[in-house]
């Protein structure tokens, strides 16, 4: 290699390694995910390893793990759809009844389409969960306009109900008002409210546009909005315009800081895990690894391994990809 080339090299990696620290920067080349579409892709030889996996001598959890950590969603649908198509058995099915715990939850997880993976978690933390305000919180929050607007769809043909309908009977006051927001269905509020204007510049205007909010109110009043929050409101309300202004602030930083509580739990919250490196693995899932570092000192990746255990640990570590040094 010339010096001239050794140099580019050398010039080319720098730039890259530089896009990587910019966790904020989502799509600076491209994606920030830790999973992109497998380019030497080839959906029989998929099928035919995950046939031999489930039906051989043993459950071989790796091989599944290997295949469908490795692949885009969109990969994993068509391998779905090809696997039904040769065997006449649905993989999904196949792999529950050989597969338990953790490890099928995930596994269940990466072979649905993303709007009904989102519309399943949301529709739990409505109706069976004591973290309504949280998941509710992340996925209306945090999914593309697109996005969760074919989770809502998805939420009312799996479940014969609308989510606004489910918001309202299990929120109240504020909380029920914001949720409704980010939904987009909440109607113009007939008599203003202090109450009503924060959740109408909080729902209604750009992350950018915000973020030089925050830094204007925090000049002109001496505080920074999460005191004003902290201030004015109590319980459920406070919770969620707190988690609303980080996720306005810095949405990775938001996810790394969830990662780390769920972490922390005397038992690893695997469902919280599961939902965020998986639903952020093919958008900004590197952004969050880098946030992680920053704000703990330790990277995801290790923290995982030292955290986590039994068969599941080595899908989630799939996800997280590798270690940030």
């Amino acid at each position: 290699m010339s010096v001239s080339s050794e140099n580019m090299g050398h010039s080319v990696t720098r730039e890259i390694l530089s896009y990587l620290g910019l966790a904020n920067k989502t799509a600076a080349w491209g994606t920030l995910g830790t999973l992109r579409t497998f380019l030497s892709f080839s959906v029989d030889k998929d099928v035919q390893r995950l046939l031999r996996a489930i039906t051989g001598p043993g459950v071989d959890h790796r091989t599944i793990v290997d295949v469908l950590t490795n692949r885009s969603r969109e990969q994993r649908q068509l391998i779905s759809r090809a696997f039904q198509e040769r065997t006449q058995q649905d993989l999904l099915k196949s792999l529950q009844a050989a597969l338990s715990g953790n490890l099928e939850r995930i596994v269940v997880a990466l072979l649905q389409p993303a709007a009904q993976f989102d519309a399943q978690e949301l529709r739990t933390a409505l109706k069976a969960s004591d973290s309504t305000e949280d998941v509710a919180m992340e996925i209306l929050a945090t999914r593309a306009p697109a996005r969760l607007q074919e989770c809502l769809a998805v939420y009312k043909h799996n479940f014969q109900a609308e989510a606004e309908e489910d918001i309202k009977c299990e929120t109240s006051g504020m909380l029920r008002d914001l949720l409704l927001a980010l939904g987009k269905v909440l109607q113009q509020a007939a008599r203003p409210s202090p109450e009503n204007a924060w959740i109408l510049i909080f729902t209604q205007r750009s992350p950018e546009h915000l973020i030089r909010v925050f830094d204007l109110y925090q000049r002109c009043t001496g505080q920074a909005v999460e005191e004003a929050i902290q201030k004015h409101f109590r319980a459920d309300a406070q919770a969620a315009l707190l988690s609303l202004a980080s996720v306005i602030r810095n949405t990775p930083l938001y996810f790394a800081d969830k990662l780390q509580l769920a972490l922390q739990e005397t038992e690893p919250n695997y469902q919280v895990l599961m939902r965020i490196l998986i639903s952020r693995s093919e958008t900004d899932l590197l952004s969050i690894r880098a946030e992680f570092k920053k704000k703990f000192g330790k990277s995801l990746y290790s923290s995982i391994q030292d955290t986590v255990g039994g068969d599941c640990r080595s899908a989630l570590l799939a996800l997280c990809r590798a270690e940030d040094i």
